[in-house]
């Protein structure tokens, strides 16, 4: 299992109180609210580091072809907007 460390951290007093108050309306302490929000943040840092990684592979002129293309099958019934 790993350690937790401490880390002090310094907040603003009207930051801490607004972190207090919504830790207090979710029923967890200040340090679980912190830690959530570290890891929430660090997964959408992640989540936009996949997808610019992805849009460097990209083929748009593929992508264009493709879109654009002729022939196919139409609609089964249902499948309309």
């Amino acid at each position: 299992m790993k350690q937790n460390t401490a880390y002090p951290l310094r907040l603003p007093p009207s930051l801490k109180e607004e972190v207090n108050k919504a830790a207090a309306l979710d029923n967890i302490s200040i340090n679980q609210f912190i830690a959530q929000a570290v890891a929430e943040k660090l997964a959408a840092l992640r989540t936009s580091r996949f997808f610019a990684e992805r849009r460097e592979r990209a083929d748009f002129v593929e992508f264009r072809r493709i879109l654009t293309r002729q022939g196919g099958l139409p609609p089964c019934e249902g499948d309309s907007l």
